[in-house]
């Protein structure tokens, strides 16, 4: 019987890591609001009910559960994508009641440190239950069932990441005929195995089938190997047609529903707040300065390609002279169409924020692929490898591509080219810790002005 699982604990150990987090959040606010770390008694309503919010989101997210084989971001990824929904929650909340009794900044500082201290904690967690493990702490013993050269890897992966902690206990085969299927799970047992893992190749069904049931009687887990595992791709999910297992080889992390969920939420929270903080005033002085160089609209709309190859109304500011049923041209450098403010709108990336109206409107994301121009779209597909790929989800207003530097003009093949490969890698890698990257590395881009942005 599996014995010394100090997993148990870690249920208590994240939600009391996480309120102090939070509660750090919430008196630091009340120091930036009042002085002092006592706060009006009108917010201690507000102060419970943050609490049981995330206890009820820290729940329903399982933010208990760690895989030892995920990586840090992994583990935040998770983290931050319960944030958003928390916070989404929260947002909506707040504009339904217009609670004026409390401060809009109070919720800002409280949230702002919460995400800093519940980031820093977990990350020290990460990085201490590591090296515990190193250190002999928080094993899993490991017996393997099955040899071969998948098997010789897996050993391998064990040895050269002691940070993981498994301890390898037992590697035996049937083929050999020294041991009977008795005999290993007898010996399983006696060395306190936590997991088996079995190399299907060299089992029949009726040996998987009793060792699932010798392992299910004795609280062990079992993993199958099998020849799939050469793929190689963390692509790969499990599918029920029935009671028929399928193995999808090209599932993307945004197939899955909580993941599109978390999306949206962040969309929806991010353009909302773009939307009334930024373009409410924003919009007029540019339409203004629009009209007064030039006549014709203040907004340039256009279809493009979205998700699923489905056409959409893109939306910018207009930065070209106006042309009545003009032909798509890509704007090139010292382009004399661009009108002046257009260059300078261009140049800050200004032009792309009524994006934000088709980020809301369901259209957009705020992080995805870059919609192109059809007819660009028509022109390099053929050319290109699994160009189509990168409409497997929402287009964005920022991506990875741009935020490595493929943006504007796409002269040649070899520029749309590395354009694709960037986006097809957010699309098979998505997690919203990318995201946030991306629109860092987005914004200090902007800050210290792109050469292609013409």
């Amino acid at each position: 019987m599996p014995q010394h699982r100090y997993s148990k604990y870690f249920l208590i150990i994240f939600l009391l890591g996480d309120l102090i987090s939070l509660n750090i959040g919430f008196f630091a606010a009340s120091y930036y609001q009042f002085n002092s770390f006592d706060y009006p008694e009108r917010y201690a309503t507000l102060h419970i009910f943050l609490n049981i919010l995330w206890v009820l989101i820290f729940f329903s997210s399982r933010l208990q559960d760690i895989n030892r084989q995920s990586q840090l971001l992994d583990h935040l990824n998770r983290v931050l994508s319960a944030l958003v929904i928390n916070l989404s929650i929260v947002f909506a909340l707040w504009f339904a009641l217009q609670p004026v009794e409390y401060s809009r900044k109070y919720l800002f500082v409280t949230y702002l440190v919460f995400t800093i201290a519940i980031i820093v904690w977990r990350s020290v967690w990460h990085y201490f239950i590591r090296y515990s493990r190193t250190k002999g702490y928080n094993l899993r013993n490991v017996f393997i069932i099955g040899a071969g050269d998948l098997t010789e890897t897996l050993i391998e992966h064990f040895n050269e990441s002691p940070e993981l902690g498994y301890n390898l206990v037992g590697i035996h085969d049937l083929i050999e005929g020294d041991n009977t299927l008795h005999d290993l799970e007898k010996m399983a047992l006696e060395k306190n195995t936590d997991i088996i893992f079995c190399h299907l190749p060299n089992l029949s069904e009726d040996d998987v089938k009793e060792i699932i049931d010798f392992a299910e009687n004795n609280l062990i887990k079992v993993n199958l190997i099998s020849q799939f595992s050469r793929l190689m791709t963390h692509n790969l999910s499990i599918e029920q047609y029935g009671n028929i297992p399928i193995i999808n080889v090209n599932t993307i992390p945004l197939d899955h529903e909580m993941n599109r969920i978390v999306k949206r939420a962040f969309d929806i929270l991010f353009s909302s707040i773009v939307l009334i903080g930024i373009l409410s005033w924003l919009i007029p002085i540019i339409g203004l300065l629009i009209k007064m160089e030039s006549k014709g609209p203040i907004f340039f709309k256009q279809k493009r390609h979205g998700k699923d190859n489905e056409d959409f109304l893109c939306w910018k500011f207009r930065t070209m002279s106006f042309q009545k049923n003009a032909e798509f041209k890509q704007a090139k450098k010292n382009d004399n169409r661009i009108t002046k403010i257009g260059a300078i709108l261009r140049k800050t990336s200004i032009d792309e924020l009524p994006q934000f109206i088709n980020v809301f409107l369901g259209d957009m994301s705020v992080v995805g692929p870059r919609p192109h121009p059809i007819a660009l779209n028509e022109e390099f597909q053929p050319q290109i490898d699994r160009f189509w790929q990168r409409h497997a989800v929402k287009p964005g207003i920022t991506g990875l591509a741009q935020a490595r530097g493929f943006r504007g003009e796409t002269a040649e093949l070899s520029d749309m080219s590395g354009r694709v490969k960037l986006d097809r890698f957010y699309v098979k890698n998505w997690s919203l810790t990318l995201d946030f990257k991306i629109i860092l590395l987005t914004a200090i881009s902007i800050i210290r002005g792109d050469q292609k942005a013409y």
